[in-house]
């Protein structure tokens, strides 16, 4: 999706720092000398535990620690450390509401920066929506979009007819993206009979969509699409959200030292729904886009 450069860089910086922080056994969320929590409580509330305000910080120590050169005696080293952490599990949870300007990243430890309210020109710094690094974060982005928001890898849900060959016929004028839930298995195709269909996308070439079905004989399926396809959506997949869209979040706000924007909020909960296709763009949707063509 199109960000601003600002709030693009922004949220490319903390991703890579957040990567780095990983493959150096550094971990933004729990001390490497403290034992970590479960992501999820026995009474299904997600957890967080400790958020630090300073990495430099924080590392530098780390790697005084596994050098044996500080072992918690010297306080003019234990106390900035001390002072450095925050326990996100206290900070009380709230509601937000605004404008998407910018997503980056996965459903684990992904971001989104959004205004708060309905005005998607506010020139308000934007609060960071910080996506919990174990995926646990509940997350869901409904709406409809043009059929060109399709890439190779998405699975769709749609409702067609097939030969032997797995080829359709039909154009097909209306599909779902979705996530489905774990361990989902999708039902046989059979030729001949216009049926629910749930496959991932291979490619989409022109107006031909081809999908994977990883169930039954038939598990390569050809289907032409109507030039203004519409896709439903119904998924858990942080490339599917666009600036502009209104996004509901429930999370810990931190404004404090280490803050992103006007503040990070540690989410539990995010509901991102597209902007209304207006009728001219549902019926004149742009040609779909060529999706890992082979």
């Amino acid at each position: 999706m199109r960000t601003s450069p600002s709030l693009a860089a922004l949220l490319a910086a903390v991703l890579s720092a957040a990567a780095h922080g990983q493959s150096a056994a550094y971990n933004p969320y729990a001390d490497s000398q403290e034992a970590m929590i479960a992501p999820i409580a026995a009474d299904g509330t997600i957890q967080w535990g400790t958020f630090y305000k300073s990495a430099k910080l924080q590392q530098a120590y780390e790697r005084l620690w596994n050098l044996g050169a500080c072992r918690g005696s010297n306080k003019a080293i234990t106390t900035p450390v001390a002072e450095n952490k925050l326990v996100i599990d206290r900070l009380p949870e709230a509601e937000f509401r605004g404008i998407v300007q910018a997503a980056s990243g996965q459903l684990a430890g992904g971001m989104m920066a959004f205004v708060e309210g309905a005005d998607a020109a506010s020139h308000a710094e934007p609060l960071v929506a910080q996506f919990h690094p174990a995926g646990v974060t509940r997350f869901v982005v409904r709406g409809q979009a043009p059929a060109a928001i399709l890439a190779q890898g998405m699975i769709v849900r749609l409702r067609a007819e097939v030969d032997a060959r797995g080829r359709g016929t039909e154009p097909v004028d209306a599909f779902e993206i979705v996530t489905p839930p774990p361990g989902f298995e999708p039902d046989d195709v059979q030729a001949g009979r216009n049926g629910v269909i749930v496959g991932t996308v291979v490619s989409l070439k022109r107006d031909m969509l081809s999908l994977r079905v990883d169930a039954g004989r038939i598990r390569r399926i050809t289907l032409p699409l109507a030039a203004d396809a519409v896709a439903t959506l119904d998924a858990s997949q942080i490339e599917l959200v666009s600036a502009g869209d209104a996004i509901e979040v429930k999370g810990r706000l931190w404004t404090g030292d280490g803050a992103l924007g006007a503040g990070i909020v540690f989410v539990s909960d995010v509901l991102v729904t597209k902007q209304p296709l207006a009728h001219s763009d549902a019926g004149e949707a742009p040609s779909p886009k060529t999706v890992g063509a082979r």
